[in-house]
């Protein structure tokens, strides 16, 4: 990778990748081996957590929106199953054990340049724990659907107004 994020060099053999129209797009492409760079789209999980008529939220700490709030959420990792992501992100930003029980809904397209290409965005259970701020929040609260702090995204938002419709 270079400075600006973007590939640079051959994975498999380290030569000074060019760009090529490969399979209908620009791509990055070794010149020596031949290996093609495709990027991979960027997945979230997130989740939602209903207890006691209220949803779990988390206040971000970084930018974008530093300040504002948002579902539990976070990038899976390779190897890992939707529930067991949606899991690990909650238990880490608010210290909540919860069972993910379905997938809600999912959204595609980047709300910022940093942002995940897919958001899975899944329903799960309050199975205990301590609501405590950890990651990348600096706090974590269970709202009223009816009185919700500032919204960081335009997902959480429409996510929201779903499940309000819903109850």
């Amino acid at each position: 990778m270079n400075n600006s994020g973007k590939i640079a060099f051959c994975v498999q053999c380290g030569t000074s990748l060019v760009l090529e129209d490969k399979f209908g797009r620009i791509r990055p492409v070794c010149p020596a081996c031949g290996w093609i760079y495709f990027a991979d789209p960027k997945v979230a999980v997130a989740v939602v957590v209903l207890h006691q008529d209220r949803v779990l939220l988390t206040r971000r700490v970084n930018e974008p929106y530093q300040g504002y709030w948002s579902l539990p959420a976070g990038f899976m990792d390779a190897g890992e199953t939707i529930p067991e992501a949606g899991a690990r992100e909650c238990l880490e930003e608010t210290g909540v054990t919860v069972k993910v029980t379905g997938l809600f809904d999912i959204f595609s397209g980047k709300e910022h340049e940093h942002g995940a290409d897919i958001v899975l965005v899944c329903r799960a259970d309050y199975l205990g724990g301590v609501v405590k701020a950890g990651d990348d929040a600096d706090r974590a609260e269970f709202f009223h659907l009816h009185y919700l702090p500032p919204l960081a995204f335009d997902t959480t938002r429409r996510i929201l107004e779903k499940i309000k419709n819903l109850s």
